[in-house]
């Protein structure tokens, strides 16, 4: 597999020919919908053989789903050949101990025929709450710990769950060490049973990182008692905030220097966005950015003509455009070049692997590559 960056006059054509590929092999793999339609710093895959002899390292793949029914199905059945886990977004836990409900019957199902390990998650937050007190409630009451876990087991048992993944956010500070115990009695209540626990951590770059997010988060003892972890290493481009990289690479290569002093390699699961973000420009204070897939991300570059800039720093793909409004726009999101860059890191650092948010934004590019750059374990007997 290489990956070729669109120039100044090439066309599909003569890249196949550079290349020794057909259009169509180049057409499929970037999923282009109008091959006549490049523009310049576009990152293409060629799917060309490799001639290397090196063996591929095996790491594990997560992937979160947030649509449910049969389209978060559908969402498993197009990748699971790459999946060794799927978390569906989400079991929210109550003030009562009890949790809310999903439609995850289907989705199940395309696990299981995938081979893919389904691992129920579960959180305390909301997208218009932040849970903190909630997460309060449960985590100081050995009582409603005791009855989360008791009712989780019993979704597990009942839908063929295999494991948990715990992502409790903005947690108070004072809660810390009342988390940590929450930890360790899921897997003392669940271990005996044959299943996995795993949690869910903000990018730390140090265990005095102040705020919200970072301070119950104790990396140190998650990495001590849970199976695995997954970094939440994405958001530096934040949907509400200003326009930069998601996921730069910069940033996130701070969070795992920390990270492996305290985390057994092993136990790390690298997290990798898969959508890009639209921002008006100038920004302004409760502005919104849009949401959407790395391949509407490179129509939107195509239909306006402007070409693709690549940020060395952050390891980033972006672009700049002016609507019919005459506002301008930027644009940052992956491409062939940036995912490669993260699974290079992923090897330079020996990790379990690789954990995707989210399932539903196309990207046909990354898996491509992922298939090329390891050997996807299936713990699935």
């Amino acid at each position: 597999m290489q990956i070729h960056v669109v120039k100044q006059g090439n066309s599909v054509w003569g890249i196949s020919h550079q290349y020794g590929v057909t259009m169509d092999q180049i057409i499929e793999a970037n999923q282009l919908e109008n091959p006549n339609a490049l523009v310049i710093g576009q990152a293409l895959v060629i799917p060309t053989v490799s001639q290397s002899t090196v063996p591929k390292p095996v790491i594990d793949v997560n992937a979160y789903t947030i649509n449910t029914g049969e389209t978060g199905a559908r969402e498993i059945q197009e990748v699971g050949q790459y999946l060794t886990y799927w978390m569906p977004f989400v079991y929210s836990v109550k003030e009562d101990g009890t949790l809310t409900t999903l439609d995850d019957t289907e989705m199940l199902k395309s696990a299981f025929a995938e081979q893919v390990v389904p691992i129920i998650a579960i959180t305390n937050f909301s997208a218009t709450t932040a849970g903190s007190d909630l997460a309060h409630t449960i985590l100081s009451s050995s009582e409603l710990q005791e009855k989360v876990i008791t009712n989780i087991l019993a979704v597990m048992k009942e839908k063929g769950y295999q494991g948990l993944n715990i992502d409790f956010e903005n947690v108070y500070p004072a809660d810390r060490e009342h988390y940590n115990q929450f930890l360790q009695l899921a897997v003392d209540r669940l271990h005996p049973e044959g299943y996995s626990v795993s949690s869910a951590l903000a990018p730390k770059t140090s265990s005095e990182q102040q705020g919200l997010l970072y301070e119950a988060h104790d990396y140190e003892a998650h990495g001590r008692i849970v199976d695995f972890v997954v970094l939440m290493t994405y958001e530096w481009g934040y949907r509400k905030g200003p326009a930069q990289a998601i996921s730069p690479l910069n940033e996130i290569k701070k969070v795992l220097d920390y990270a492996v002093t305290v985390i057994p390699r092993e136990k790390i699961l690298f997290g990798f966005q898969i959508y890009a973000r639209d921002w008006l420009l100038p920004f302004v204070q409760g502005s919104e950015a849009e949401t959407f897939s790395q391949q509407e991300a490179i129509r939107r570059a195509i239909e306006h003509q402007v070409a693709i800039q690549y940020d060395e720093t952050a390891q980033a793909p972006f672009f700049r455009y002016t609507d019919s409004e005459g506002r301008t726009h930027e644009v940052w999101f992956e491409d062939a070049r940036s995912a490669q860059a993260k699974f290079d890191m992923v090897k330079d650092y020996k990790l379990r692997g690789i954990s995707y948010w989210v399932l539903g934004y196309p990207f046909p590019q990354n898996w491509l590559l992922l298939g090329d750059n390891f050997t996807i374990r299936k713990r699935v007997e």
